[in-house]
């Protein structure tokens, strides 16, 4: 499974997007700039005089050049920063270096006279000019300065101190568009980063347009930042003064509605969705975003993305991975997968949740078709249910979860459609590479991804990987039960699919059961014992399936499947013992001091007795009554107890008596040990109002609120493991032959 591992490593990188949050410089920054440190000669002529002009493009700014460097310009938008130069202090001629003569921006070197304006050049339009500092955005000379200026503006707008930050912008008027940061951020990058949203709606009202498409050094605009930050008021604020920005695309070319999808900001995705111009949108966006959505989890969002693109399904991303692939690497997302207490499954079965979800879209939503009437009652019904969850605890948890898992199996059915209905050629290819999501979610363990690609093509049932190994054999490494219940579906081609063999190893099905199991799901049950029990139980499961031949052969090493189990176990097995003769011995003295305290306590008995006779003097009452049925059944309860625990210590320990023997004395041992406890308890509530009943009535209730805390937690505490021992142990344990998914549809 070597795929797997290579697969979980393509997860979409936000460092890759936000590199200046990151690392030091952008790779692409640097690109686009390095002809800026080629000519160091002209930079040290020309650092103590700056152009009186320099035209900046708000939608990919750069610091200020050298002055034979001339800015790019932008056809569509060119906006002209007014900026006050820095004097030289004077000096004697003989020492200074010579000033150069800086022409102005459009002019040619060597005196030649510039061309003639095109006619359909596009007209500046002057900013307001900063009369009393210098931009920063434009480095130069006096960086540590300007950071110190703007350090106010900085730390007000990320606290959304917007008093504070309004007293500064008064009093340097111009600064709102500047950018204040050695990463070229403006005051409203950082407020939409900090999450101010009532900060950000005053700083966008002073703010052009213009203004609100400026950029910093990563080509990132404030609206990425509101969408990282995922409050969705911010960028609804922005949006509405520039109805551009959801279409302009930050580092690497990323859109907005990507980078809220890639921080999983459900809400932002959805507004995202909305106001994003679909023009703006190629296939290789609509493919990354919904492999985004399904990364962070938003299955609606997914799932309306395919309802309203069905073509998506079989499209790769840029590391060749389809929206199949990555769920086959999400076993969190499928029910079958999912572990639940005891008292979640009750309310997962109880829960309903609606089939069909509804997400922001331009076009192409799915609807329901059903009748006013019923709206309303849904709608009532929902407010309810809305209510329960926050008056119950746990309700929410578990409601979402089921709405995942709903979501999720929808979409699965979704891709094997469309995976369904291309050519053979295309199918083969689709699911061999990179990688196989078949096997890999065999590997996982997640049967309804199985069971949809098998009913969509049924010979997918014969895919093997370069060992010659299908599902079941991948079931069977890895442990899944819940897969390898499907084989008995297949009826009589179940005799050929376990007859592969491993060509290097020529290992078959139950040469794989006799391997030892994967760490994770060998800690997945507690205790060395019942782990072998649990490898015993997976051996004999697939001895009773494969041909008898299979049971007999012979595999490289010259090993048969009982051998090499043995060979793989041996460690296992002294853990196990080890394991058992500590507990039984630790039980088996807890057992013996209750034996001894009952068996003393019934000649001692409440109340005394009679001189002449020997009889109980409150031989009638039923409080005597009551303990002397209690102190009786727990002696009776403590020494079968011992007698278990004493039958565990002296067991032989072969590879057999992990499979019933010693699971079953355990269970006999702990749950007399239980009991006896309890009858204890119960013995001494009954002593305590036979003393001080008549006298101390009140004194009663917390005694009896006191017995029980010790049963409960010895009941939370040994329950689950009694409960895997007896699930082990009875019946087919946790092989029920009756899939609760079938291959067939």
């Amino acid at each position: 499974m070597d795929q797997q591992n290579k697969a979980m490593q393509r997860a979409p990188s936000i460092s890759s997007c936000f590199p200046e949050r990151f690392s030091g410089v952008s790779p692409r920054y640097e690109h686009e700039h390095k002809h800026e440190h080629e000519n160091e000669h002209e930079k040290q002529q020309h650092h103590q005089q700056r152009p009186m002009k320099g035209t900046v493009n708000p939608l990919y700014p750069l610091p200020q050049p050298p002055p034979p460097f001339k800015a790019p310009v932008d056809k569509h938008l060119i906006v002209e920063e007014t900026i006050q130069p820095h004097h030289a202090p004077p000096s004697s001629s003989s020492a200074s270096p010579p000033h150069h003569h800086v022409p102005p921006a459009g002019s040619r070197p060597n005196g030649a006279a510039a061309p003639e304006k095109p006619v359909d050049q596009p007209v500046s339009i002057p900013l307001p000019p900063i009369p009393s500092f210098p931009c920063f955005g434009n480095y130069g000379k006096n960086t540590a300065t300007s950071t110190r200026l703007y350090t106010p503006l900085y730390n007000a707008a990320m606290k959304g101190d917007w008093e504070s930050a309004e007293k500064f912008l008064r009093s340097h008027p111009g600064a709102i568009n500047v950018r204040i940061t050695k990463k070229m951020d403006t005051v409203l990058h950082i407020a939409a980063g900090a999450k101010h949203t009532k900060f950000v709606e005053e700083v966008v009202k002073m703010m052009s347009p213009a203004d609100l498409a400026l950029r910093n050094k990563s080509n990132h605009t404030a609206l990425c930042f509101a969408a990282a930050s995922g409050v969705a008021k911010i960028a609804e604020t922005m949006v509405n003064k520039n109805r551009d920005l959801p279409g302009m695309r930050g580092n690497k070319g990323v859109t907005p509605l990507y980078i809220a999808a890639l921080f999983g900001h459900r809400d932002m995705v959805s507004y995202l969705l909305r106001v994003t111009d679909p023009e703006h949108l190629t296939e290789d966006d609509y493919v990354t975003l919904l492999i985004a959505t399904i990364n962070t989890d938003m299955f609606d969002v997914a799932l309306t993305i395919l309802w309203t693109k069905p073509e998506l399904a079989t499209l790769r991303d840029h590391d060749g991975m389809t929206a199949l692939h990555i769920l086959a690497q999400k076993p969190s997302a499928f029910a079958s997968t999912s572990s639940l207490e005891s008292w979640q499954r009750i309310l997962y079965a109880l829960i309903c949740v609606k089939e069909k979800y509804e997400v922001g879209f331009p076009s192409g939503l799915v609807m329901s078709d059903i009748s006013q009437t019923k709206r309303v009652s849904l709608y009532l019904l929902e407010k309810l249910w809305s209510a329960a969850k926050l008056i119950v605890p746990g309700i929410r948890g578990v409601h979402e979860k089921k709405t995942m898992h709903l979501q999720v199996l929808q979409l699965v059915k979704l891709l094997c459609e469309q995976i369904s209905s291309l050519e053979d050629s295309k199918i083969a290819d689709l699911l061999t590479h990179p990688s196989q999501p078949l096997l890999i979610a065999a590997g996982f363990g997640i049967v309804e991804l199985v069971t949809e690609l098998v009913r969509s093509n049924p010979d997918l049932i014969w895919t093997v990987d370069e060992q010659s190994h299908n599902i079941f054999h991948v079931a069977v490494m890895y442990r899944r039960e819940k897969i390898f219940d499907l084989i008995h579906d297949l009826g009589a081609h179940k005799d050929m699919i376990t007859t592969y063999k491993d060509p290097d190893n020529n290992h078959n099905l139950l040469h794989l059961a006799g391997k030892l199991a994967p760490l994770d799901q060998l800690n997945s049950v507690s205790g060395a014992a019942l782990q072998m029990q649990r490898e015993l139980l997976w051996f004999k499961e697939v001895e009773k399936t494969v041909h008898t031949l299979s049971k007999q052969m012979r595999d490289k090493s010259g090993r048969t499947p009982r051998m090499l189990f043995t060979e793989e176990h041996r460690a296992l097995v002294k853990e196990g013992e080890d394991w058992m003769k500590s507990t039984a011995s630790s039980c088996m003295l807890v057992a013996t001091l209750i034996t001894t305290v009952m068996f003393a306590a019934i000649f001692t008995v409440p109340g005394g007795t009679n001189n002449n006779s020997g009889v109980p003097i409150l031989l009638e009452s039923t409080a005597f009554i009551t303990f002397a049925i209690a102190d009786a059944f727990a002696l009776f309860s403590s020494v079968t107890s011992i007698l278990m625990f004493l039958s565990i210590l002296t067991s032989r320990y072969a590879e057999e008596d992990f499979l019933e023997s010693l699971p079953k004395r355990l269970i006999i041992g702990l749950t007399t040990l239980f009991l006896s406890i309890a009858s204890m308890l119960i013995a001494f509530s009954a002593t305590i109002f036979i003393v001080f009943g008549s006298h101390l009535a009140w004194i009663l209730v917390p005694v009896a609120l006191a017995s029980c805390i010790p049963i409960t937690l010895f009941a939370f505490l040994h329950f689950p493991l009694l409960n895997d021992m007896l699930c082990s142990s009875h019946g087919n344990g946790i092989f029920t032959r009756e899939a609760t998914m079938t291959l067939c549809s």
